[in-house]
């Protein structure tokens, strides 16, 4: 319980650089309304009420926190489970803190944790979707239709519907997410046997 505070506190204290960086990567061509992080700071600060407008879109990526990490241990825990319950010799390894306990190859493990990452970021991707769009509510046309994550759902939904709304852009995020979960899923399980927590 204590690792979901952790990750809301850390989400809290950088979430306005993330709103910044997400209004700098979207000003790419045609008229810049920021000429830099520090006037774009300042424009925020003054023109959309204060520190409150470093925080347009953070529910979303509250709520999409635990079904992320939900699926993503359950699914690469199942999958290690029944990996080795079902093919051990092919997919396992005695662990090197344990060697009673069986683990999965390095190379299973990147599967794994790919796979995991991939399932997890499929379930949330609707809401990191949602908090981008309103993180870039000031600068769209239509921002007073997306002020809640509830509005902003069903505007995109209604607008462009599953595929090309609630779940554009996901083929592109997979190429990020998916080596990043495999590499911290094994990194994770590395470190388990190096703490001699198996």
């Amino acid at each position: 319980m204590m690792f979901v505070f952790e990750g809301i506190t850390a989400v809290i204290c950088t979430y306005p650089l993330d709103m910044v960086r997400a209004r700098l990567a979207f000003q790419v061509k045609g008229d810049h309304k920021y000429t830099g992080i520090i006037h774009e700071f300042k424009t925020i600060y003054t023109k959309e009420g204060g520190m409150q407008g470093f925080y347009r879109g953070l529910m979303p990526t509250i709520v999409g926190m635990a079904p992320y990490a939900g699926f993503s241990f359950f699914t690469f825990g199942t999958l290690k489970s029944v990996g080795l319950a079902h093919a051990p010799t092919m997919l396992g390894r005695p662990s090197l803190d344990n060697p009673d306990v069986l683990v999965l190859k390095t190379h299973v493990n990147l599967l794994c944790g790919g796979i995991a990452g991939a399932i997890a970021q499929t379930i949330s991707y609707p809401l990191d979707v949602t908090r981008r769009r309103m993180q870039l509510g000031a600068v769209l046309p239509d921002s007073e239709k997306c002020l809640t994550m509830v509005q902003t759902l069903k505007y995109v939904y209604g607008n462009h519907g599953i595929r090309r709304g609630l779940y554009r852009g996901l083929s592109l995020n997979y190429i990020r997410c998916i080596p990043s979960q495999a590499v911290a899923f094994t990194t994770y399980e590395l470190m388990k046997q190096f703490l001699h927590l198996n």
